[in-house]
């Protein structure tokens, strides 16, 4: 089954809104798919603290539901979550690090607070329509693999695909998006 990252920002988004309608089913659905693409989102950005992925998890779930009232309908919901999610790992790090460590610079795993929101949305309609044009076997295990945060054997389940196959689906399909920007940067 094939999920594009427009059709999970539409589905998160109507899901939202449904719930802020006062649909008490959908906004349940959007809390639990909201949470599994939180977990991958987190992972990725805390490799080195992966015990406090679940915590970080439940305080953004947490955020994202007592500021639900301030989001804008009209606005990508993921860029909205994902400030939140931010927000919440730089208290992560902060807490981590102690007050003595706060005037230190910035290392490697604070990069991603770097750019801002309409730079990432920017982005992500970028590569969403750069995978468009990659065929299938090699969208979607870059799609589960390397932007929802699955395992090799999980997204040789969620595609039929073999563990190598998915493997090679990645390699062939990164290197053909690295092909694409270079073309598309001359």
């Amino acid at each position: 089954m094939e999920v594009s990252v427009s059709a999970a920002e539409d589905r998160l988004r109507d899901l939202m809104v449904r719930g802020l309608a006062g649909e008490g089913a959908a906004y349940h659905a959007f809390l639990k798919e909201l949470s599994a693409h939180l977990r991958a989102f987190l992972r990725r950005r805390l490799a080195r603290l992966p015990d406090d992925v679940e915590d970080l998890v439940q305080e953004t779930l947490l955020a994202v539901h007592n500021q639900r009232h301030t989001y804008e309908a009209d606005q990508p919901l993921t860029a909205w979550v994902h400030a939140i999610a931010r927000y919440k790992m730089v208290d992560l790090l902060r807490r981590r690090a102690g007050r003595e460590a706060m005037n230190d610079p910035l290392d490697d795993e604070l990069t991603v607070f770097a750019s801002s929101d309409t730079e990432a949305a920017d982005a992500r309609r970028d590569l969403a329509k750069l995978l468009q044009r990659l065929p299938e076997r090699q969208r979607l295990p870059i799609q589960y693999m390397k932007l929802e945060g699955l395992s090799v054997i999980e997204a040789a389940r969620a595609t039929g695909m073999s563990e190598s196959a998915v493997k090679v689906g990645v390699h062939r399909g990164l290197k053909a998006l690295a092909a694409m920007i270079r073309g598309a940067s001359t």
